[in-house]
């Protein structure tokens, strides 16, 4: 699938015209799956609203992009964040309730062997974490925003508390993953913040 996410900084005011709007774009758009709603609190760098669509393919992204595009034009609309690539979701068990996305940036000198360990122990975390109920790895193909995304890390949890609990508070998330990303860490390899950005689901997403 190519799939599409876009981070929005959007001013108070605006948020509800804007996100009326980017609802309105999206079910037109042809895009398989989607979720377009406003990010929890407890997203970090993650925008005010969060959208997501799947296509089959890049061609129907093609054909929906500008619709896209002009919604995401609102001046209230500060900043957008976001990345385009594909990749198939791996589905475990009955759908989630929360879509959480994480945007990265692996230093461009990191070394491609080390580059596949870390993309293999990320790959690691759903067999320990049994809140996760969906998950894709993926690389960018094309980055939005100030930040040259390299990478995409996205779950379906099955409520917020198992993503705030068993997921990030996991001995595989802090005393193993987190060591690619702790600037105090001689392994670091991310060295730019990241956008931790998730929200509330009615549909599947990762399927």
């Amino acid at each position: 699938m190519y799939n599409v996410t876009r981070l929005l900084d959007v001013e108070a005011p605006g948020r509800e015209r804007v996100l009326e709007a980017v609802r309105t774009a999206v079910a037109h758009s042809g895009a398989l799956r989607w979720v377009a709603e406003p990010t929890d609190p407890g997203s970090r760098n993650g925008g005010d609203v969060l959208v997501h669509l799947r296509f089959a393919d890049q061609s129907r992204w093609r054909n929906a992009e500008q619709t896209l595009e002009t919604a995401f034009a609102d001046p209230a609309i500060t900043r957008i964040n976001g990345a385009t690539y594909e990749g198939e979701p791996i589905s475990i068990g009955t759908p989630g309730t929360v879509y959480r996305t994480l945007l990265l940036r692996v230093h461009p000198d990191t070394p491609p062997d080390t580059v596949a360990r870390f993309e293999t122990e990320l790959q690691t975390m759903p067999r320990y974490v049994d809140t996760i109920r969906a998950w894709q790895l993926s690389r960018v193909i094309e980055a939005e925003g100030a930040t040259a995304w390299t990478h995409v890390f996205e779950q379906e949890f099955t409520d917020v508390d198992g993503l705030m609990g068993p997921y990030l508070m996991h001995p595989i998330h802090w005393a193993v993953v987190d060591r690619w990303f702790d600037p105090e860490c001689p392994d670091v390899i991310v060295r730019e913040r990241v956008s931790h950005s998730f929200c509330l689901s009615e549909t599947p997403v990762l399927r």
